[in-house]
């Protein structure tokens, strides 16, 4: 027996034989197999791009140039060099001549003098009546402003006082010291010494790592070298080894301000450079 497609449209014709035909059931059932057509299209072509929109919205917004706000960041390296070194022989300039005091007038009292005791006259204290026409005080007696200045020595020996000494802490930088911190031997001794005993990582001798690492640390009074940072970083170990290798550094010669030993603050930049591994 043959399956019976009641939706055939010669079925529908007989079902709905001298019926209205012109609307209602009989038009739905004809037109059933184009509205599910249309129905499937349309709801596969809403269903992509419901899907779709997240990566067309992503791809819509890489293509604008102003929501790219890496374009917008522009980025400067500052290195910082160390300043020229200190010519110790250069004679230090002269100090500031301080401008002359005025002269003013000298007050002084006369010296007593020695007589022998024979020509000492022994006197009565002055009565109420003679002191109130007196003179009890000296008079003031106008001095030479062009005299010498005299100063008295003190009498007896004083005793011995020391000079309080103060302690600096302070950290100071390659703008404001006077003679700046040296490796033994200078600063070509320094990178050879880096040279030799620097580690390339392993990590960043497979990835082919190179370039300029910027080191921070404290030049302390002794010349140990004290809070090490990286200041910029390639990465893959490298200043991790770098920190390791200032840390184990020998000592440096300490900066000097005001004929004493300072603590200076103190920048430097390391090449790494795979070829002379």
């Amino acid at each position: 027996m043959a399956k019976l497609d009641i939706f055939n449209r010669e079925w529908i014709d007989v079902v709905f034989t001298g019926r209205n035909q012109a609307y209602g059931a009989y038009q739905l059932r004809k037109n059933n197999a184009k509205t599910t057509n249309r129905a499937l299209l349309f709801g596969s072509i809403v269903f992509i791009l419901a899907m779709s929109s997240p990566l067309i919205a992503k791809y819509i917004k890489g293509m604008s140039p102003d929501d790219d706000s890496d374009n917008n960041i522009i980025q400067t390296e500052v290195v910082l060099t160390p300043p020229p070194p200190v010519d110790e022989a250069a004679p230090p300039p002269p100090p500031a001549a301080e401008p002359p005091k005025p002269r003013v007038d000298q007050v002084r009292f006369p010296p007593p003098v020695v007589v022998p005791a024979e020509k000492v006259r022994d006197e009565e204290p002055p009565t109420v009546e003679e002191l109130k026409v007196a003179d009890p005080g000296q008079k003031t007696i106008a001095g030479d402003p062009n005299a010498d200045i005299r100063i008295d020595e003190p009498v007896g020996e004083a005793p011995p006082t020391k000079a309080a000494v103060v302690e600096d802490n302070a950290v100071y930088d390659f703008s404001s010291i006077e003679q700046m911190p040296d490796f033994p031997g200078g600063m070509p001794k320094f990178y050879a010494y880096v040279g030799k005993n620097y580690t390339y990582p392993a990590a960043a001798r497979e990835q082919g790592v190179s370039g300029r690492l910027i080191m921070s640390f404290v030049v302390e009074k002794d010349g140990s070298l004290t809070d090490i940072k990286v200041l910029r970083d390639l990465g893959m170990g490298t200043g991790d080894e770098a920190i390791r290798l200032l840390k184990k550094a020998p000592k440096w010669k300490p900066g000097i301000q005001n004929g004493r030993p300072v603590r200076v603050q103190y920048t430097l930049p390391i090449m790494l450079n795979l070829e002379g591994q």
